[in-house]
Formats: structure tokens, C-alpha cells, sequence
């Protein structure tokens, strides 16, 4: 959007129009103290958070946050200052600090605006916007309709930890000097449950949420509070194991993390700074065949999907890894100038990442094991960016003749994850959507599993 229309402050109570004027006092001020560049971002949300703990109402908080962080560019030199106060005196002194920390700045070669070819041109009405109008009342009744169903799951459930509802709206929005406007709004709720249980002497803790950006679309309460009741039951009596290699599964929701490392090993700043043991590695085999990874930036209602990344850049759908193969790294412009290639569209980060699965469902992936652990928690942060040295805490189940023996906790996995990546064997069509990665839960050929 090009600067042609006229935004004040006061002319609507639409959270886009406002945050566009804001956006629009930025950069006229800038313009006025003589930057040869500038850029804004802004973030505004506010929402409802409801906590019941064993049964009883707990907290009932409304948060609402809002910043705009503004760069000014004196040729190669930058100031950037930060606000939260939206007025315009406060909007035009955080440009003037801005602007006097630019003409004191050392000049950075790589520094300033994306080129404009990079820019989103159509902004896509991606379907992200669904504020839920439930009050307190309204939300302490489905904790409690969560904590009940937990309760009534088993006798061995102690107590019921926490249950949350949370509804949240914001809007998101970047301009520049170079005519660049655009904002756009989107929401997410989501419903969590923790359940404690005890036998014996022995006490576990399980956990289960859903999320969703449409409340239609969120799991019942009860079907939460079952599913985290279930997963605490089946940690019940868990065991260590003696230390040896053996094939590894990482459930749905933690094989994740896997796909959150490579991003991590194949993003600008690690890339440039040579901190990530994936360097130059565009074009090279890092997965098996069996396995790609696409980014779906558009999709409807999708937890990741944004029309255009952090610094107005468009978004578009790729095979981020294809048939094992990566084509291709995650930039915005100042690290892709610092590698001397094109930007990704994702400054800020992925959207909506998704793992290529085989037909099989957990159960037949677990069989396919035989032997060997099922990884359902991980712990600490033992990782190695540069080595690709991964080495975490974890618990989960032990497998013996293809089904689940007992759970194991106290135990620690270790092993590479470039061989962790290409010894993927499998990934189930279990896929986890509850976030920006939607991946089934993956079969790995052999870890070191350290027990007792």
C-alpha cells in the first residue's frame, strides 16, 4: 500500500487503520528529520486468560501489550528505539532518538531496507482473524468442564494442576520510506490442561492443549482434560533403562523440536556468523529420499501463515527440502546480504512448516520399531549449533516385540543431528497442527540411550 490515503488517530476503532496511522507518523517524521531511510514495526494484542486449579477458579487476568520499534538510516549508519506509547508526541520523540543514535552509529555495510522488488505487492486475506467474545464466567465453565473430565478419568489422578483458557487478538504491521504500509490482525485461543496422578509412592505429570485460531475449532474441554489424564496414568510406574544404542521415535509433538533445530542450523545469523553445522549446505542430501519439507505461508487459518514476513518482504510457498535435499536457507535481507543471496521472505521466521509423512499410523510405526524408546518429553538444552552435538533429558516409554512395555524417565539421548536427520527411517501420519510445524512422529535408526 502506497501512501495515498490519510490516517488519523481517531477516525476508527479498527486495530489495522490505527496501526497504519501510527505506522504513518513514523515515517513522516522521519522523512522530516532527514533519514535516507527508516522502518516500523508494530505489534498491539490483548486477550483473556482464565486458570482453574483443582476445580476452583484460580486467576482471571486481561493482558493487553502493544510496541513499535522504528530504525532510522543515515546511508549505512542506524539508531533503532522502541515505544509503547502510541501517541504522536511520543511516536515523533522515539523517531528523534532513533535518528540522533543513527548519526553516532558505525557504518554497516550490509545495513538497510529490503529492496523494493522484494516487497508484497497483494495482500492476501489469509482468514486469521476470529476474536471470541467469552467472558470470565464463560471460560472458568469450560476449565472446570476440563478439570471434571480429568478428575472422572481415573482414581489415580491426584489433582489437577492447572487448567487454562486463553483468547488472544493482535495486529501485526510494518512500513517503510520506501511507500510500504500494511497491517494485518489475528487471533489464537487455546485450552491447557496439566494433570498430576500418584500410586504408591510414584507421582507423574501429563499435559495436553489445543489451539486453534477459530474457538469453533478448538478440542472439547473434556476431550483435553481426557487426553492429559491418559498421558499422566500411562507415565505411572516409569523406570530407567541400562545405557545402550537403540532406535529412538520422537512422538508427534516433540519430533517438532527436530524440525525447529534445522531451522535454527539453516537461518541467517547462524549462516553468516559460520555457527551452524549446516553451512553451504544448500543443495546437499541432509534427509533420506522419503522425507521433504514444504513452507505454506498462505494457508487458511494456519498458526504460521502471515502475508508478508517482518520487514514487508511477500511470502511464498517452497519446498524448503526436497526429497531429502535442501534447496534453499531462511533469510530476511540483512543476513542475505551478508551470504550474497536473495531474501526468503522470512525475517521473523518459517510459517506453517510441514513434514511429508508415509501411510502408517503411530501404532505401525511403533511395530516397525520392534525395540527401542519412544521419546514423549524432552528436557534441558543440550545442543550444539555448530557441531550439530545434541544431548537432552528425556522421558517417554520403553518398546519390546513392536508394542510398549513401561515408561522410562531419568534417561538421557544423545547423538549428531546431521546422522539424526539422515537416519530418519520413517515419519507416521500422526501429524501434530497445533503450531507453525506440523510433523508426525519420526523413527530414528539408532541413538545413544544413557540409563542407569
Amino acid at each position: 500500500m502506497r501512501y495515498n490515503r490519510i490516517y488519523t488517530m481517531n477516525s476508527s476503532n479498527d486495530p489495522k487503520q490505527q496501526a497504519l496511522a501510527s505506522l504513518e507518523i513514523a515515517m513522516d517524521h522521519a522523512r522530516k528529520l532527514g533519514a535516507s531511510a527508516a522502518e516500523a514495526s508494530l505489534s498491539t494484542g490483548g486477550g483473556l486468560s482464565v486458570t482453574v486449579r483443582n476445580g476452583e477458579l484460580e486467576s482471571i487476568e486481561h493482558h493487553q501489550d502493544k510496541a513499535l520499534s522504528l530504525t532510522v538510516y543515515h546511508g549505512k549508519r542506524k539508531g533503532t528505539a522502541t515505544t509503547t506509547d502510541f501517541s504522536p508526541r511520543s511516536i515523533e520523540s522515539t523517531v528523534a532518538a532513533a535518528h540522533r543514535i543513527a548519526q553516532y552509529a558505525e557504518a554497516d555495510p550490509y545495513a538497510g531496507l529490503i529492496d523494493p522488488s522484494y516487497l508484497a505487492q497483494d495482500i492476501i486475506d489469509l482468514d486469521l482473524d476470529h476474536p471470541w467474545d467469552v467472558t470470565p464466567e464463560e471460560a472458568t465453565e469450560l476449565a472446570q468442564r476440563c478439570d471434571s473430565a480429568a478428575r472422572d478419568f481415573d482414581p489415580r489422578v491426584d489433582q489437577i494442576d492447572d487448567v487454562s483458557v486463553s483468547q488472544h487478538r493482535g495486529t501485526r504491521g510494518y512500513a517503510s520510506t520506501d511507500g510500504f504500509a500494511e497491517a494485518y490482525s489475528g487471533s489464537r485461543h487455546s485450552l491447557s490442561c496439566i494433570v498430576v496422578g500418584k500410586h504408591e509412592q510414584t507421582m507423574q505429570r501429563g499435559y495436553w492443549y489445543t489451539l486453534a485460531r477459530n474457538a469453533s475449532e478448538l478440542a472439547t474441554p473434556e476431550s483435553v482434560g481426557i487426553a492429559a489424564a491418559d498421558r499422566t496414568m500411562a507415565k505411572l510406574g516409569a523406570r530407567k533403562v541400562a545405557t545402550e544404542k537403540v532406535p529412538v521415535i520422537f512422538e508427534a509433538p516433540v519430533a517438532s523440536g527436530l524440525v525447529g533445530h534445522l531451522v535454527s542450523a539453516i537461518s541467517g545469523g547462524n549462516l553468516y556468523r559460520k555457527a551452524s553445522f549446516l553451512v553451504d549446505c544448500a543443495g546437499q542430501k541432509i534427509f533420506p529420499d522419503h522425507l521433504s519439507i514444504i513452507e505454506a505461508p498462505h494457508l487458511v487459518r494456519g498458526l504460521g501463515s502471515a502475508p508478508f514476513d517482518a520487514e514487508g518482504a511477500k511470502t511464498s510457498a517452497r519446498d524448503l527440502v526436497d526429497n531429502g535435499v535442501l534447496t534453499g536457507y531462511v533469510l530476511g535481507s540483512y543476513s542475505a546480504r551478508r551470504l550474497n543471496v536473495p531474501p526468503t521472505g522470512n525475517a521473523g521466521g518459517v510459517h506453517n512448516l510441514s513434514v511429508s509423512h508415509q501411510d502408517l499410523s503411530f501404532e505401525q510405526l511403533v511395530a516397525q520399531m520392534g525395540r527401542g524408546l519412544i521419546v514423549t518429553s524432552l528436557m534441558g538444552f543440550g545442543i550444539n549449533m555448530v557441531t550439530g552435538d545434541y544431548s537432552r533429558g528425556a522421558s517417554g516409554f520403553w518398546v519390546e516385540d513392536g508394542a510398549i512395555a513401561y515408561p522410562v524417565e531419568e534417561i538421557t539421548i544423545a547423538g549428531n543431528l546431521s546422522e539424526m536427520f539422515k537416519n530418519i527411517i520413517a515419519c507416521a501420519a500422526d501429524v501434530d497442527r497445533r503450531g507453525n510445524i506440523h510433523t508426525g512422529s519420526m523413527l530414528i535408526e539408532s541413538l545413544t540411550v544413557a540409563g542407569s
